[in-house]
């Protein structure tokens, strides 16, 4: 069998993959040049709250998830692919190039305007980009193709989100983050042109705008197969608890560890490069075949680590001047540095055969309105995590009480995933004891 990179060398993946890797990383280029800026420049000159306008443009980015993901699925079952992928590379085009002009004006709600136009371009993309491939990939090569893509997405956002605040802080900041958004979204462009052609869903489907009914509808179908169903759940508890986590990391940093920028990096590091070697490793574990039998055991020893990252965080001692990485690592910080490494890798073991199995027990013609399915219950997920952990802050929770309440549910999450795939391998281990 011909390993997952082979791939990379064929028509049919290559063209999919680089459009993917470049868009994940042009928008975190622009969305955290976007913070940076907010954060140390824009909002003071208007007199306004940092802090706000951040949580603000995050929900901002996520909303077009919610409203336009139904209709996205609908449109990329509807229309050949490849096309609409093509058309949406142009519309990323003209989006960035008003990002530029925003950029250099210095207006705040210009940029959150801008901000909204690319969530809006990546909920259309998102079903087009899962649903093409298990057009152009056979059924053993699932696995291996979405774990390359997965792995690749991490690593994209990281590089782009370094990439942006390091780009926005130098000199003539902001023609600098121009000029790659710009060029990377052109560069997105011409890769777009060579992916093949891809099949027709279902050219009979009436296009709806009511994005409520439509939400509801796609949902219920996933609900029709068992499987499938079952996997946007668990993908969306993925979400969920990486909305949490990075959403407390740089908190957690600056307040019980008293870490600079260099600890925030490492940390976000070991969480993304984890999530890449995770998805990259799933191919070999599984040999190609599409199963989810070791997902429930990923996710138990991703709760391990969960646990054992709050006792951690309880034991370390907040150093009374702020510290740089290497001294982070010598004071505690290197159980964190390894709890948050495993977690992500477990993660990545755990979410890549979820992706395929979607793809290859999602019925042809509706492919592409599952993954938007899929995204909208992502979307909620991810702002359940964020209203869960202000709800919790504002009962006066620690860090620690947060992550173990994040553990409890993510191990309730092992349990009901053990218990409704077939194959799993705790469900297998647990019969056979009860046998015994």
């Amino acid at each position: 069998m011909s390993t997952q990179f082979s791939l990379l060398g064929t028509k049919r993946f290559l063209p999919l993959f680089v459009v993917q890797v470049l868009g994940a990383f042009n928008d975190n280029v622009f969305k955290n040049a976007m913070i940076i800026l907010f954060t140390y420049k824009l909002t003071q000159a208007a007199g306004m709250d940092s802090k706000l306008m951040v949580t603000l443009a995050a929900g901002i980015f996520i909303l077009p998830f919610l409203l336009f993901s139904a209709f996205a699925g609908q449109i990329a079952d509807k229309y050949e692919k490849s096309l609409l992928i093509r058309r949406i590379k142009i519309a990323e085009i003209i989006i960035m190039t008003l990002g530029a002009v925003a950029f250099f004006v210095g207006n705040p709600w210009g940029l959150m305007a801008i901000l909204f136009l690319m969530g809006t371009q990546s909920a259309f993309f998102g079903p087009l980009k899962y649903g093409i491939l298990p057009e152009h990939l056979e059924e053993n090569e699932l696995v291996g193709g979405n774990a390359l893509i997965d792995a690749a997405t991490f690593l994209a956002i990281l590089g782009g989100t370094i990439g942006g605040s390091l780009l926005i802080l130098r000199d003539q900041g902001e023609l600098a983050v121009t000029v790659v958004i710009v060029s990377v979204a052109l560069l997105g462009w011409l890769a777009s042109l060579r992916i093949p052609k891809a099949g027709i869903g279902d050219a009979n489907i009436k296009l709806s705008a009511n994005f409520v009914k439509t939400s509801w509808e796609i949902i219920q179908h996933c609900r029709k197969t068992r499987a499938v169903f079952l996997s946007v759940m668990a993908i969306s508890w993925f979400w969920l608890i990486g909305a949490a986590l990075l959403t407390l990391l740089p908190s957690l940093v600056s307040d019980m560890f008293n870490g600079d920028e260099t600890v925030f990096t490492m940390l976000l590091c070991a969480f993304s490069i984890g999530i890449g070697i995770g998805s990259l490793m799933c191919n070999k574990i599984l040999k190609g075949e599409v199963s989810a039998k070791f997902s429930s055991l990923a996710l138990l020893i991703m709760t391990a680590f969960l646990v054992d990252l709050a006792f951690t965080v309880n034991e370390f001692v907040t150093p009374l001047k702020a510290i740089d990485y290497m001294t982070f690592l010598s004071v505690g910080g290197l159980r964190v540095f390894i709890d948050f490494s495993f977690l992500s890798i477990c993660a990545g073991i755990f979410v890549v055969p979820l992706y395929a199995l979607i793809q290859e027990r999602g019925d042809k013609e509706h492919h592409a309105r599952i993954i938007a399915g899929l995204n909208i219950v992502n979307s909620l997920a991810m702002v359940l995590a964020s209203v869960a952990l202000m709800g919790l802050f504002a009962l006066g929770s620690s860090y620690v009480t947060v992550i173990l309440v994040l553990s409890f549910f993510s191990l309730v999450s092992v349990f009901y995933v053990s218990t409704k795939v077939d194959d799993c391998v705790l469900k297998r281990l647990f019969m056979r004891r009860k046998i015994t």
